[in-house]
């Protein structure tokens, strides 16, 4: 493929709208939240004994209520999942991500309806099944005449 005025204008232009979206408020209070979790000695380790309890966990799955720590394991993985669930920093963090995700996600759909209204976006999010001029993604279930 030869290089073109085209080709480098496109590149160009997702330059520019990558360096947009890192600037953006969205990426910032992601990169906050993100700092504020991380810089947490207690809560780094408190993510890391619920990593290494979801390892524990896998590994009771595989033989289920038949295995000797199953009990004990599904307590202890609810327990420390409700701990880092209700933790104001992490739920700021999961918050930012999703913040995140959507301007990425809304983003992308601009970006594929100015190429063709038939581009498909992927459809998991109520963004994309409610938006359905062509062809949503979604197989139909959103009622849409795809």
């Amino acid at each position: 493929m030869m290089m073109t005025d085209e080709w480098l204008n496109i590149i160009e232009c997702a330059e520019e709208l990558s360096e947009m979206i890192l600037r953006s408020d969205v990426a910032a209070e992601y990169r906050r939240a993100s700092q504020a979790v991380y810089t947490d000695k207690n809560l780094v380790k408190a993510i890391q004994s619920f990593t290494d309890l979801k390892e524990r966990y896998e590994e009771v799955q595989r033989f289920g209520k038949y295995h000797p720590d199953y009990n004990i394991v599904m307590k202890s993985i609810r327990a420390d999942k409700r701990a880092l669930d209700v933790n104001e920093q992490v739920a700021a963090l999961r918050l930012s991500e999703n913040d995140v995700q959507q301007l990425l996600d809304e983003v992308s759909a601009i970006i594929a309806q100015s190429v063709s209204v038939a581009v498909k976006v992927p459809a998991g999010n109520g963004l994309f099944t409610t938006s359905c001029e062509g062809g949503c993604g979604s197989g139909g279930s959103c009622s849409c005449s795809a």
